[in-house]
């Protein structure tokens, strides 16, 4: 249910200087690149090889693809070159940015997504990896991520947005408790305090499982600093979204999860589907065809564990 997007654009569109400055970073010139399915960005998302043999992950973007892509890539750069080594992430080889393009080169990693619907098995050391970089990441020594209330404040306020202007689809039951779902949200924005990095955008195409069957956690430009649950409770919402489990027994089962006050994670869980469900009825952004309609089924499926938790 992932789809990336469709326009995604690969190392041979990428001008000259670009691919010179990447090779220059590798100290190698690239012979192979091959590009990476699933995620949203119209950027290329190329894993490498050098005449020698290294092996690296790049991505590139310019506003011609996406005005807001360039920014992302370069936050990104910003935050992962400054991820602890205990933080289960790439590293940052080195990055470019001409004002225009703007390049990351990382540490390839050689894993897989999780397969869809989750299995068990990977499910479990997804969770015990998000346990793990929660405490690793606590207390965060990444001062350039923002306050998660202040990356979410515009988001959580989906349900305000819908409430004044309900598109005719909108489901029933959310257009009757209009005013409910508008205060969960806000006293969810309230509940993100906390000295944690989070990565906030964990669902199973940012995360890789290697043959060893340990985790890496990929794509960091939405990261920013909130409570240590946030991130368990967001790789339920991918679970919600793809079924086969039970997401409030793993709610309850999770050291990180356990303990949370219930109206903090309803109110997450709140604001996230407003802003899921009032982006999805806008037009997709340049160069990001398929993203609507991810949203709409990201904000189905936290509908519906809402409707079990407030009834």
């Amino acid at each position: 249910m992932t789809r990336g997007t469709k326009t995604r654009i690969g190392w041979a569109d990428l001008p000259d200087r670009v691919r010179a400055a990447v090779e220059e970073i590798l100290g190698d010139r690239v012979v192979a690149a091959v590009s990476q399915p699933g995620g949203f960005s119209p950027g290329t998302a190329d894993r490498v090889r050098t005449a020698a043999g290294r092996r690296a992950f790049v991505k590139a973007v310019s506003p011609a693809q996406n005005e807001h892509s360039p920014g992302l890539h370069r936050t990104e750069a910003l935050v992962t070159a400054a991820l602890p080594p205990a933080a289960p992430a790439p590293r940052l080889l080195g990055s470019y940015d001409d004002g225009d393009w703007v390049a990351l080169v990382l540490t390839d990693v050689e894993g897989r997504h999780p397969v869809t619907p989750w299995h068990a098995d990977e499910l479990a050391a997804v969770l015990d990896t998000l346990d793990t970089m929660a405490g690793a990441l606590t207390p965060t020594s990444v001062t350039v991520a923002p306050t998660a209330a202040d990356q979410l404040g515009w988001d959580f306020a989906g349900w305000r947005r819908l409430a004044e202007e309900p598109p005719a689809d909108l489901d029933p039951w959310a257009r009757d408790r209009l005013p409910q779902l508008c205060a969960a949200s806000e006293r969810g924005l309230a509940a993100l305090t906390g000295d944690t990095l989070c990565h906030l955008d964990i669902r199973a195409d940012n995360l890789l499982v290697r043959p060893d069957r340990t985790v890496v956690v990929v794509d960091w430009p939405w990261a920013c600093r909130g409570p240590a649950w946030l991130d368990s409770l967001l790789i339920l919402v991918n679970v919600q979204l793809h079924g086969g489990h039970d997401v409030e027994a793993l709610l309850r089962a999770r050291p990180r999860t356990a303990d949370v006050d219930p109206a903090a994670v309803t109110g997450v869980l709140a604001g996230f589907a407003g802003f899921f469900l009032d982006g999805a009825r806008r037009p997709p952004p340049p160069g990001i065809p398929t993203v609507r309609a991810f949203q709409r089924a990201q904000g189905d499926a936290v509908l519906r564990w809402l409707t079990r938790r407030l009834g």
